[in-house]
């Protein structure tokens, strides 16, 4: 699959299509890089709904999402209780699935041990940024597509599980790199691609 060029002339990574909404995903969030530990937080966590799914069906569910889990704030996600867990199961504006809603809030729950001990999630997740060397050098649909998951993202999951975190597989913690500009895998001749290099060469990473 090659570059599309839409009615605006701007070549983009095939996979938005035309879809308005996720067409602005692609070009104005994924793949920028991210040091906010709420939305990093909210993202790994949507990553984790998505599970099974598209992105698109969440990204669509996003805002709702949002309003249920106090706008991803961490310490008011860790003290949702089992009471707002049935709420939710009721809300179809989300995904209700009570194991992923219940990884949610123990996901929070591990956050905050995160903060506690690294200063903040942002310090901890980009400490599992890939090295320059171990990405290809051919980024064509075709081999970025072959990148499921990466030794990077595999010991990222080894190390969130082991923390106690709950929906958190190789595929879907290399989904969240790309996402949150840990990795840019904008193909090469996408207009987003020189964008996102130079923010991250901008970027102070957290420590």
């Amino acid at each position: 699959m090659s570059i599309e060029s839409p009615p605006d002339g701007l070549p983009r990574c095939p996979w938005p299509g035309d879809d308005p909404l996720y067409r602005h995903y692609h070009d104005r969030e994924w793949g920028r890089p991210v040091t906010s530990d709420t939305r990093l937080f909210e993202k790994i966590c949507l990553e984790g709904f998505q599970s099974g799914l598209s992105w698109i069906t969440i990204l669509r569910k996003r805002e709702r999402f949002r309003t249920v889990f106090h706008g991803f704030d961490i310490a008011k996600v860790a003290a949702m209780t089992d009471a707002d867990v049935e709420v939710l199961l009721q809300d179809a504006g989300i995904i209700r699935h009570r194991g992923k809603i219940l990884a949610t809030i123990n996901n929070a729950a591990r956050a905050l041990e995160l903060q506690a001990e690294f200063g903040s999630l942002a310090a901890y997740f980009w400490s599992f940024e890939t090295r320059p060397e171990h990405r290809p050098n051919d980024l064509s649909w075709a081999s970025l597509r072959q990148l499921a998951q990466t030794e990077a993202s595999v010991r990222l999951s080894k190390d969130l599980r082991k923390r106690g975190f709950k929906f958190v597989g190789p595929t879907t913690c290399y989904a969240f790199m790309q996402a949150m500009g840990l990795v840019n895998d904008h193909m090469d001749g996408c207009f987003c691609r020189d964008e996102v290099e130079a923010e991250r060469a901008a970027l102070v990473r957290p420590k």
